[in-house]
């Protein structure tokens, strides 16, 4: 009897197993799911100005360069559009269903597990080797890279800039021994991605959540001297905080940013990418960058200018 007992206990066991493996790979889809469900799914993190929130009365609004983006697409295959707000730390686990990070310079999966809740991650996502193995990209549609950014006061000096930002970046790391710099883990401000621990740098991990539009606040709040930011947060930090901050130079090689799919959506990436690049070829897409981001265009105009084939 009681050996019954434990082979039922262990064949209950396998088959709730079964049933949460069937359940993970149900909900993974490709185009056909989406389009027969109806509805796209955009995961985002609210960041700069690629994904806003604010409320409405009782109502919560989306907005940015990413939401209408996403809207476009999703209006271009005739499909209903739905956010699903992410913060760093979760936003691959909502896309793939298990967590992925970057932690001791490696990658980590699978630590975390949940229901797979998106589509689409769109939120200025910066290609990083390690996502690469998580995720598809896109084509390529905004340029970044991370800076060092100080306030107004401090005794850090912008570097000179030279032919080479090889050399700009070792400009940068030489100057910040013994200086305090706010980062953030599971972003594109880890401090890990660039070597910083071995700058000699104090660096400052928040203590909570924090969000990559808190970092310029939190250096005018001395809680550290400099931090480090990327491009989009820059150009909007510069105009929301003029003659408070200054940039001291590079501690990456220029980025790019994408939008990020499952490996196993190959049918949605292609389609994102045709309609992406009808947006450039018709000059729809530079109108909304300028929308969102009129300085870009003054350090990336290159970036945004159509390649004539020769």
């Amino acid at each position: 009897m009681k050996k019954t007992i434990q082979r039922l206990h262990l064949m209950r066991g396998f088959f709730v197993f079964l049933f949460m493996i069937s359940s993970f790979f149900l909900q993974a889809r490709d185009l056909a799911e989406i389009k027969a469900e109806g509805v796209l799914r955009h995961i985002g993190v609210p960041y700069a100005n690629f994904v806003t929130q604010y409320t409405q009365g009782n109502k919560s609004i989306e907005a940015g360069l990413d939401v209408e983006l996403m809207r476009g697409f999703a209006d271009h295959l005739g499909l209903r559009y739905q956010y699903v707000k992410a913060t760093w730390a979760n936003v691959f686990t909502l896309l793939n269903g298990e967590s992925a990070h970057y932690k001791n310079k490696q990658l980590v999966i699978g630590e975390y597990r949940q229901p797979i809740a998106g589509d689409i991650i769109a939120n200025g996502a910066t290609i990083l080797d390690w996502r690469k193995q998580v995720v598809d990209f896109s084509d390529a549609y905004f340029p970044s890279a991370v800076w060092l950014v100080a306030r107004s006061d401090s005794s850090l000096q912008p570097i000179i800039p030279s032919n080479s930002i090889e050399q700009d970046i070792k400009q940068v790391k030489a100057l910040i021994n013994n200086v305090d710099v706010l980062a953030m883990k599971y972003s594109c401000l880890d401090p890990d991605l660039y070597n910083l621990y071995n700058t000699g740098a104090n660096i400052i991990l928040p203590v909570r959540a924090r969000k990559l539009n808190e970092m310029i606040p939190a250096i005018l709040n001395n809680d550290a001297e400099s931090t480090l930011l990327d491009v989009p947060d820059s150009l909007i930090a510069l105009q929301k905080w003029p003659g408070e901050i200054k940039i001291i130079g590079p501690i990456s090689k220029d980025q790019r940013m994408a939008v990020a799919f499952r490996k196993d959506s190959p049918e949605l990436r292609n389609a994102f990418n045709l309609y992406l690049r009808q947006l450039k070829k018709d000059g729809r897409y530079n109108q909304l960058v300028k929308k969102y981001y009129p300085s870009v265009f003054h350090f990336y105009g290159d970036f945004f200018t159509p390649q004539k084939k020769g």
